[in-house]
């Protein structure tokens, strides 16, 4: 069975100069309208409720977010460990009652406390950006 690594280095060769010509000429632009579609074969799939479609129709929306994160990848901008580092970051710092840290203050709804801890998150983003 494949793992996550050999996905990166499947996807490394893709983009590479002795790889696949349709894959290395492609932009986040001309990426969008496959994303879309991608998307809307998983929705597809779980309204169907047909599992085997929606794993492969979930790799393929994997695939999409793979090829986006190379392209930043080869401009230096960032890499899939820091696409899974941020979202981890994130559902650990939205969850507090699971993974612990501050809790937000006030009897709120989880929709409440969903919004006042993107909030947060927000004010300490443009705080650290402020930091030399």
């Amino acid at each position: 069975m494949y793992t996550f690594e050999d996905l990166k280095k499947i996807m490394e060769t893709l983009r590479s100069e002795n790889g696949c010509p349709w894959d290395r000429e492609q932009t986040h632009e001309s990426l969008k309208k496959y994303f879309v579609e991608e998307c809307a074969e998983v929705l597809e799939a779980i309204d169907n409720k047909d599992t085997e479609n929606l794993c492969e129709e979930l790799g393929d929306v994997l695939y999409q977010i793979m090829i986006h994160t190379e392209i930043e990848k080869e401009k230096g901008n960032f890499t899939i460990e820091d696409v899974v580092d941020g979202i981890c970051r994130k559902m650990v710092g939205r969850h507090p009652g699971v993974f612990g840290g501050e809790p937000v203050e006030g009897n709120l709804s989880r929709e409440e406390l969903w919004e006042a801890l993107k909030r947060r998150e927000r004010e300490e983003r443009k705080s650290s950006r402020k930091k030399p």
